[in-house]
């Protein structure tokens, strides 16, 4: 007995001992900002400590915080011209370091790429800030590097263009001038997996998902200076049956992958710094034949998809700790056309869709922040066989990609209901299919 107690006094001394040294060191609270174009950023971490980022890259609060303690992360000063958002911003000190808070900085769009199928190139404009016109920038089009691109992603800093192309397997990557928004090539096309299909950027810019859909994989690279990218080790990642789309949570948490012959929505876990993929618990997630495209609220809180073969949208709660999906109440919405494209605008307020009432239209629906229900505001008629459409960053107007007109529709949006107005409508290549937004 004597022994016994002898014993727990000394694990007891050592406890206080190691306690005793911790306090005081604490961990440490950062992470990324990207699309830093302005000055005078300030981020503060519980009310008091302040880091002040320069530049877009990595960024960590001088003060720590021991095990158990709190952290908030918030934009105390906005940056000249543009508005950052912080994500993974808060929660409770465990056993290492804080690396995943994510700064998003933007600025009304500036340049416009639309990637033309038919053609095998690139169309590239410069947006009008205040009606949002394009006009052609001085190259345009430029040549895709690769045989039938599909889809395009702007890097969160834009910096890079990638490019995937169906044909050829690959995904292009362009330098993008940050003056005139002429493309250059910045290496040879990165190889990826079958059909490749849809491409995105995680929000930390760190990196490159590409949805195959001949393979039905995921291809995950990271990226490298210069915007060139290497596989990921255990890349490529199974990922359901034809995968047609992908989006990330604004915190680039998870992973949500349309898969087009199941019908489901597939949902990955993100491995922090590391970029790996693992299926969460009860995906794939049943969604409708044909699911085709899909969208996330900038709240990482609702998800949305257009089935094309079942004429109907889906809606979803996401449980932000687990990243599993839960239908929403007065879902599925059936739709008087096949839908082919849906976004959330970067309020997240309202839901656009192509094709939903009536062929060649886009549609506004207002979000119910509460329950991720909508209800719809407005239709107008853009060109025929609009396949993509995407919202510019201040939240203005409406862009839409029509594949059988060879034309971009754009349109204004008022803020206030949602309502759509036609602004114009500009040639493209042959069979436009994608649009990004710098």
């Amino acid at each position: 007995m004597r022994t016994m107690v002898k014993i727990g006094i000394l694990a007891a001394a050592a406890g206080l001992a190691i306690a005793a040294c911790h306090v005081g060191g604490g961990y440490t609270v950062g992470g990324t900002v990207t699309g830093l174009r302005g000055s005078g950023l300030v981020l503060q971490n519980n009310s008091g400590d302040n880091s002040r980022p320069g530049a877009s890259g990595s960024f960590v609060f001088t003060s720590s915080i021991d095990q158990g303690g709190a952290y908030s992360v918030t934009v105390l000063t906005q940056p000249s011209g543009q508005t950052c958002v912080v994500h993974n911003g808060s929660g409770t000190i465990g056993t290492a370091d804080i690396t995943n808070v994510v700064v998003t900085c933007t600025q009304p769009g500036r340049f416009a790429y639309v990637v033309n199928q038919g053609s095998n190139s690139i169309s590239a404009y410069s947006i009008d800030a205040a009606t949002g016109a394009l006009s052609p920038v001085a190259g345009s089009p430029f040549a895709s590097t690769g045989t039938t691109p599909v889809a395009a992603v702007v890097d969160p800093n834009g910096t890079y263009l990638y490019v995937a192309n169906h044909d050829s397997n690959n995904v292009s990557v362009f330098a993008i001038d940050s003056t005139s928004g002429a493309l250059s090539s910045a290496g040879e096309p990165i190889a990826a997996g079958s059909g490749p299909f849809a491409v995105l950027v995680d929000p930390a810019d760190q990196f490159l998902y590409v949805a195959n859909m001949t393979d039905s994989t995921v291809s995950v690279f990271a990226i490298e200076s210069g915007g060139t990218a290497q596989p990921i080790s255990g890349s490529p990642f199974a990922a359901g049956n034809q995968p047609t789309s992908m989006k990330t949570d604004p915190g680039g948490n998870f992973l949500f992958v349309t898969d087009y012959a199941d019908g489901t929505v597939a949902a990955f876990s993100i491995e922090t710094g590391a970029g790996s993929i693992a299926a969460i618990g009860g995906s794939p997630f049943s969604s409708g034949a044909g699911a085709l495209a899909i969208a996330i609220d900038p709240t990482g809180t609702f998800a949305y998809v257009a089935n094309e073969t079942a004429k109907t949208i889906t809606g979803y709660s996401i449980n932000t700790g687990t990243g599993a999906l839960a239908a929403l109440s007065g879902f599925p919405l059936s739709t008087g056309s096949s839908p082919e494209a849906v976004t959330v605008d970067p309020a997240g307020r309202y839901l656009y869709a192509a094709n939903v009432i009536a062929a060649n239209e886009l549609t506004s629906f207002g979000i119910t922040p509460s329950t991720g229900e909508v209800t719809r505001a407005s239709s107008v008629g853009v060109g025929t066989f609009p396949l993509c459409v995407v919202i510019d960053p201040s939240g203005q107007f409406a862009y839409v990609a029509n594949e059988d007109s060879g034309t971009v529709s754009v349109l204004s949006i008022d803020s206030a209901t949602g309502a759509l107005a036609a602004v114009g409508t500009f040639a493209a290549g042959s069979q436009p299919r994608s649009i990004a937004i710098d």
